[in-house]
């Protein structure tokens, strides 16, 4: 019997094209791209253009973006490096009920760890209330991280207003747009985002790599 795979939120095949262009990298241009000899700097060079094409397709530039080991380890670099990099300035982070487990378990986590979490309900068709995000602010915020586009119902939150919501406030705003990058245009500053976690699986990119 033939199967037919259709989950393409979940995961996709890495597309010809990018698995033509990485295969180089594999077996050719293999320097490590930390080291000063001439084949870790061809390397890095591959590695900053690579980087600053990302970069620009975001509106952001090259020394703001990272590479990562997926989607998930980008959440929990975002909240979790954050939350304990400015604790001496307040303890509390403000997500959703229905974020993807790489956001759920870091704040659950986080919690463990003494901060604060408030998980805010949404509508029957998925979507944050604003009013009630914008309640739920206090002078101990740090953070907020609503997903961009949800993994399971595809909802499409307010990105841009929760943003506006988040500076009028002085409150970071990281968003896990994972399943948005790539399929819809993305602009980090007209948006307002401070933070965004994006991974190469779910855009016909290998598997094991991500960005923040």
């Amino acid at each position: 019997m033939k199967q037919i795979y259709l989950d393409y939120s979940a995961t996709t095949p890495v597309k010809k094209e990018v698995l033509d262009t990485m295969l180089p990298y594999f077996t050719d241009v293999y320097g490590n791209a930390s080291s000063i000899h001439s084949f870790g700097q061809e390397a890095k060079s591959v590695l900053d253009a690579s980087r600053k094409t990302i970069a620009e397709t975001i509106g952001a530039t090259a020394d703001t973006f990272y590479f990562t080991g997926g989607g998930s380890e980008s959440d929990n670099w975002a909240l979790k490096g954050y939350m304990h990099a400015n604790k001496k300035k307040g303890n509390h982070l403000i997500t959703s009920k229905i974020e993807h487990h790489g956001i759920l378990h870091t704040c659950q986590a986080l919690e463990k760890e003494g901060f604060e979490v408030t998980y805010l309900d949404v509508d029957e068709f998925g979507l944050v209330n604003l009013q009630d995000l914008e309640a739920a602010i206090k002078e101990e915020t740090l953070m907020i991280s609503i997903m961009y586009i949800n993994n399971e119902i595809g909802t499409m939150q307010p990105i841009k207003e929760i943003g506006e919501i988040a500076h009028k406030h002085g409150v970071i705003f990281h968003t896990d747009a994972v399943q948005a990058y790539g399929n819809i245009k993305i602009d980090v500053n007209a948006m307002g985002i401070d933070m965004m976690s994006v991974s190469a699986h779910k855009i016909y990119g290998p598997k094991g790599i991500g960005g923040l």
